[in-house]
This record gives structure tokens, sequence and C-alpha cells, in this order.
């Protein structure tokens, strides 16, 4: 008897194509002893292995179906459109919630129950017994990884502020070990810790807006590609350039 050809698989993902990606700056203490929640990715991390980062990471496929209480605010919707696919803002701010879930064991959402069936990525978050909402995320920096690395990564940086996050800001106790030594850092301090260059870009326009707690009016995108890097910046229309 002639054996049947095992089933085809899923292809392997092409590790080298551009993900869109989600990272989160939670900040404390914002008027007297600013400080931002940081953890440090493994050694054998095949991206950006030993360095500190904020929680974050790439979209899943359900991110885009999750039923947000309430959308990111304009004007940082409408900048998060900006040189994008279309309707990506929800896929972008429910990817947020879920990794500071999954990394830091924190919670940003409102109390609640979920209408419908949970998807799998989120039966822990919705055990919680919150459901995900994000106005509170403004939208404050894009950068895209350069070539040549393992990975590549179109991420949008949003900010919150660590007073609309529920619990206990220091029980990391439900987080993964994707990142260790999770740690409120102080601005002062933080570039004291091993940072990857881009981190160091943000943290400077997170520190230009620590008194500003209005969205920004223009939003800086550091595009890497083939040929160059450059600045932009997202205003909320179809961009022109800068």
């Amino acid at each position: 008897m002639t054996a049947e050809p095992a089933a085809a698989g899923p292809a392997p993902q092409d590790k080298t194509a551009i993900r869109n990606a989600a990272t989160v700056i939670a900040l404390r203490d914002r008027a007297t002893d600013p400080c931002v929640l940081m953890g440090q990715r493994g050694a054998k991390a095949a991206f950006m292995p030993n360095k500190f980062v904020f929680p974050g990471g790439a979209l899943d496929p359900g991110d885009a179906a999750i039923a947000l209480r309430q959308p990111v605010p304009a004007p940082c919707f409408d900048r998060l459109a900006d040189d994008a696919p279309a309707g990506l803002q929800t896929a972008l701010a429910a990817a947020a919630v879920r990794e500071l879930w999954e990394e830091t064991g924190l919670v940003l959402g409102h109390p609640g129950s979920w209408n419908g069936p949970v998807p799998a990525d989120w039966d822990s978050y919705a055990a919680t017994g919150h459901v995900p909402s994000a106005e509170a995320l403004q939208f404050v920096f894009r950068a895209l990884t350069p070539p040549g690395r393992p990975r590549r990564f179109d991420a949008r940086f949003f900010l919150v502020d660590a007073d609309a996050i529920q619990g206990d800001l220091d029980d990391f106790s439900r987080a993964s070990d994707e990142l260790s030594h999770l740690q409120w850092i102080p601005l002062a301090q933080v570039r004291g810790f091993d940072l990857p260059f881009i981190t160091e870009v943000v943290l400077a326009e997170v520190t230009a807006r620590l008194h500003d707690p209005a969205p920004p009016a223009s939003v800086p995108y550091f595009r890497n590609d083939d040929e160059a890097s450059l600045f932009l910046r997202l205003r909320g229309h179809p961009m022109t350039g800068d």
C-alpha cells in the first residue's frame, strides 16, 4: 500500500516580513517623579536580546475583531490611519491592551463582562473581569525597524497614564516570562539601562511631553527603508511628507 502524502501544515511565517506592532509606554507619577514601565528581554531573544524595552509586540490575527469599550480618541485615531492600511486602529489598540496584560500582568480596561465568546488569546484577560478599552491610549510615536534585522516591525507607541491602569501597579505576578526585571524606572535614571536606540529617541519625545497631557500636534514617524532613514510627521490626514 502506498502511504498517503502528509497533509500540508500552515506555511511558515516569513520572519523577514514587516509586522504591525503596538508598544505601551506606561507613565507613572507624571507630575512629581515620572517613571516608565520597562522590562528586560532574554539573552536568547531573536529581537533586541538583553535590552530593556517597553511592553509590546506584533498584532495577532484576532485583534481586529476585539470589541473595545471605547476606541482610541481623536485626534490619535485619525493619525493612526496615516500611511497605514484602512481600519487598523482597532487592531493596534487591542494589541496594546493585550501586550500590556501578557507581558506585565497589568489591566487596561473597565470592569465588565464580555458579550459573546472570548478569543483564546484573551481568556486570561477576560478572567480578570474586565473588558478592553482604548480611551487612555495616546499615539505618540511610530518606528519601522531597519532592514537587515532578524525581525522587522512597524511599531506604534502609545503613551498611557498609569492612573488608567486597574489594580496594583507593582503587582507583576500575572505577567508572562517574556520580560524579566519588570520595574518602574525613573526617567532621570532610565538612560543608565541598556536601551535600544529607538527607545532612547522615544524617551526624549515622552520627556518633552511631560507637562502637556494633550495629544501631540503631530506624531514622529521614524521610517527606515532600503533607501533612507526618514523622520516624517503624522498629522491625521493623507501624508505629503515634511
